[in-house]
């Protein structure tokens, strides 16, 4: 694979270029260019991520640092941040998401069979968003409180390698229960998210699609309890209940029973009310599903952490959008690249490794060698571990 070439070469020889041809195609983003296209766009990006670049100036400053090793990265000549900024400015980001759920399909296709922790054989996504706190004064646009911006990102999490399949980026005012609206459920699937998304007629939807669904009830949640069926208290589950919907609304948006769980959480010394339209599973798997719900948020978390969605080099919602959708790209190509290489290590030490040999000339397979790749993990507790 390597044969003298750069670690970044490498890595991109995991790209399905014919298929990113295509996206471009598709919205024309190399129409009247002529340098600096959306392919050279969506590697400097990526060198970006990869370095952690702070801003289009250093990204510049960088590769004119390292000019005679441009043509061996794929790029044609030097590469300005005005060409940059522009780019990002006007390029439809829509090439980059389209590009991205590529991505995400071959990487779920790798992690298929990656164990769960909830012993379940079906496929379970997790369900919630991410708020990024904006400049108001630099992005008008994403007005989300009287004196402050956010932009939100909006991730559904197969937690089966943890690998995201459905990504929206919304303006902060977009409530999370709107998102099931984009969904296309899969028959047999559960879908775990938290009491932001308790909306009786979606949850219908979802129902009536043949998918299941695990979230937490309202303080205010009024119901009439049908039937009580037999629990351990000793596994932490305090009653397991078939019941229907009271108040007005709740029953015109989900006319037919539904399953109550009340659980105790010893960890926490906090009581949970579960809902769920699944009458098979045992209530504390129930309860195990609801507790891999916090997978989605360690994702959230580690892509801050790890990557650059926090700082944007640029002001326009496209800028924006452009950004996110290639750092989620950097992390499923670097996640593809773990397992068709057979790599042992995080991603994390995946990351912090190609940081600093990004444009070496090592073999990939030798730089992850276990001999060559002992980076500690962090361990701090506000540190993250995926891919373990």
């Amino acid at each position: 694979m390597h044969a003298g070439k750069l670690v970044f070469s490498q890595l991109m020889e995991f790209v399905p270029w014919r298929r990113f041809d295509t996206c471009v195609r598709r919205y024309q983003g190399d129409r009247k260019v002529r340098s600096f296209s959306c392919g050279e766009h969506w590697r400097v990006m990526v060198f970006a991520q990869l370095t952690y670049r702070e801003s289009l100036r250093d990204v510049e400053t960088c590769l004119r640092a390292v000019r005679s090793k441009l043509y061996h990265m794929g790029l044609s000549g030097d590469v300005s941040r005005n060409n940059l900024s522009h780019a990002n400015r006007v390029r439809d980001w829509r090439i980059y998401a389209d590009f991205a759920q590529i991505l995400m399909a071959e990487a779920r296709t790798l992690y298929a069979d990656e164990p769960l922790a909830v012993d379940l054989d079906a496929t379970v996504y997790a369900l919630d968003s991410s708020t990024i706190d904006l400049c108001l004064a630099m992005f008008p646009w994403a007005k989300f409180r009287r004196a402050s911006g956010a932009v939100k990102v909006h991730t559904l999490l197969n937690l089966r390698g943890n690998i995201p399949e459905f990504l929206l980026i919304s303006a902060g005012k977009l409530h999370d229960v709107n998102v099931l609206d984009q969904l296309a459920p899969a028959p047999g699937a559960y879908y775990v998210m938290d009491r932001g998304y308790l909306d009786f007629a979606r949850l219908h939807r979802l129902h009536l699609a043949k998918a299941f669904f695990v979230t937490r009830a309202r303080k205010n949640f009024t119901f009439q309890r049908r039937y009580s069926h037999p629990v351990d208290k000793t596994t932490g589950v305090q009653c397991n209940q078939t019941i229907s919907l009271t108040s007005f609304y709740s029953v015109q948006g989900y006319p037919e029973t539904l399953r109550r769980i009340r659980f105790y959480d010893a960890e926490r010394d906090k009581r949970l009310v579960f809902l769920t339209n699944d009458f098979q599973l045992p209530a504390t798997t129930v309860a195990a599903l609801y507790k891999s719900r916090w997978q989605v948020e360690l994702f959230f978390k580690w892509i801050k952490q790890h990557l650059r969605i926090k700082a944007f080099y640029g002001t326009s919602f496209n800028a924006v959008r452009t950004q996110i959708w290639i750092a989620v790209s950097v992390y499923l190509l670097v996640a593809i690249a773990r397992k068709r290489l057979s790599v042992d290590q995080s991603l994390y030490t995946i990351l912090q490794v190609l940081s600093v040999s990004i444009l070496e000339k090592t073999p990939l397979w030798e730089l992850f060698s276990r001999e060559n790749s002992e980076t500690p993990e962090p361990t701090a507790r506000n540190q993250l571990r995926l891919f373990n």
